[in-house]
This record gives C-alpha cells, structure tokens and sequence, in this order.
C-alpha cells in the first residue's frame, strides 16, 4: 500500500506517465505507419475475392510483424536503438547501418505522447480519469497522423473510441452516462446533417464517414455539452489551417485538407478547459 501511495504522489506519478507516454509514442509511430498499410492489404484481399481471384501470398504484416527496419536500407532496429528519444539524439537522428536520414516526426510523436500523458498526470491526479484521459490523448495523437497521411480515420480506433467513452461514463468519469449517450449520437448526425447539405448543394462531398465517429466518440467521452465547443473550435482552427495553405503554401482548392486533427485537437482543449471555457462563453452572453 505505502509503495502505491508513493507512485501515485503528485511529485512522482507525472514522471511515471512522462515515461509510459514515451514508450506508448513508439508504438503510435508504429501504428500511424502500419495501420494504413494493413487496411490497404485486407481491401486487395476482398477486392481479389470478389473478383473470384486468389489473394496474392504476401508476407505477415501487422502491428508485430515484421520487425520495425530501415526503410532505406531495411536494417532491422534492435531494442537499444529504439529507446525513446534517447536513440534519436544518440544516433544522431541517422539510420545507425546506412546513414540514412530518420524522420523528426518519431522523435516529435514520442515527445508529444509523453507530454500529452505528463500533463494528463498532473491535471487529473492519480486515478481513473488519468489513466483514461491518457488512452483518448494517445488515440488523437494516432487518428490525426493517420488522417493527415491518408485523409483515413480508421473503424478499428474510432469504434472502439465510442464504446470506451460510453463505458467509462456509466462511472460518470468525464460526464454523466445521459449526455455521453446523446453526446455520441449528436456528433454523429450533426457532421452527418452537415455532409449531406453540402453533397445536396454542391454534389460533392465535403467529409468523411470517419469525421462522424470521432466527432460521436468525443461526444461519447465528454458529453454533449462540449460539442457546441469542439464543432466551432475544430471549423475556426481548420478554416484558418486551409487558408494559411492556400496563401502560403499553395494548396489547391480541390486539395481535400483533412479535418480530423483540427476535431481531435478541439477534442483534447474540450477535455482539458472545456467546461471554463464553456462557462465564460455563456458569461459572456
């Protein structure tokens, strides 16, 4: 009991998560990388069924296999080169057999997961609400890279996302279970209403399916009562993203921008300075 009551000190148990949300980054730059891939794979398999054809062998590929390499030169990465943080900078950010240049991403993914977590730690204190505000954060972390490499918001993190919300708010965790039930159903047909009146009006469409489950997975995890919140904050945050890149970077118009970072990033302020914010608005009004 004393050893417990020692990890979970205000002084100890943010460390401990700063370490746990570092490691935990390893692994989201596994799954940002092979998550697509492995979706990618299973669709040529259906797709090769239904056309009556035989799937091409190939060898295993999931989140364990195979073994993360170089993608330059295929060198395997053994385990002291894949501590994190630590092997980038005592690599010197080069692949440690060819030389190769390692993307800063690695590093910037681990960093975030850790600190995300560090902070998770010290703003909910040792308890349920930490370790469950650690998984959402490592989720948006996962789903924001994912889409803003493939425009892809996977079923297999967002679905699951749902549920978890869901359950963990029969305890009342982040809200009550009432609002996290409406909360998952209003972000799901509020984006739902908005795909729809645009493909009607334009014949295009604006979003993704998967925009509508990780808009009712944060409803599911926070309530109802934040989506006003994170649906004005994600369209400001992304409305001035797309500008910026049309500007400065020259983004096409037709260039389809992503708008799952811009939800997740709205999510993760909804979380931490929701119900402040929330409160001075409606102070304001």
């Amino acid at each position: 009991m004393a050893s417990l009551e020692s990890l979970a000190h205000p002084a100890v148990f943010p460390w401990l998560c700063l370490a746990m949300g570092l490691c935990v980054g390893s692994f989201l730059n596994v799954v940002i990388y092979r998550l697509p891939r492995i979706m990618q794979r299973d669709w040529e398999v259906q797709c090769a069924e239904l056309r009556g054809e035989k799937p091409p062998e190939q060898e295993p590929f999931n989140l364990a296999l195979p073994r993360s390499r170089c993608p330059a030169c295929a060198h395997p990465i053994t385990v002291l080169q894949n501590i994190p943080l630590a092997s980038y900078l005592a690599l010197g950010g080069k692949c440690a057999a060819c030389g190769a240049r390692i993307s800063p991403r690695y590093p910037l993914i681990e960093a975030l997961s850790g600190l995300a977590s560090a902070y998770a730690a010290w703003h909910f204190g040792f308890g349920l609400g930490a370790f469950a505000a650690m998984a959402f954060l490592w989720c948006m972390i996962a789903l924001s890279f994912i889409d803003f490499d493939t425009q892809l918001l996977p079923d297999s993190i967002t679905l699951p996302l749902v549920w978890a919300g869901l359950l963990l708010n029969l305890a009342g965790t982040f809200a009550d279970l009432g609002s996290a039930v409406i909360g998952a159903v209003a972000g799901y047909l509020s984006l739902w209403s908005v795909y729809w009146g645009f493909r009607i009006a334009t014949g295009k469409e604006g979003m993704g399916f998967g925009d509508f489950k990780l808009l009712a997975a944060v409803g599911a995890w926070l309530g109802w009562q934040m989506l006003p919140l994170v649906v004005l904050a994600s369209s400001v945050v992304g409305a001035i993203a797309g500008v910026s890149l049309m500007l400065f970077a020259r983004h096409g118009r037709n260039v389809p921008i992503p708008f799952g970072p811009y939800l997740a990033v709205a999510g993760v302020v909804a979380l931490f300075w929701g119900k402040p914010l929330t409160h001075a608005y409606l102070n304001l009004l």
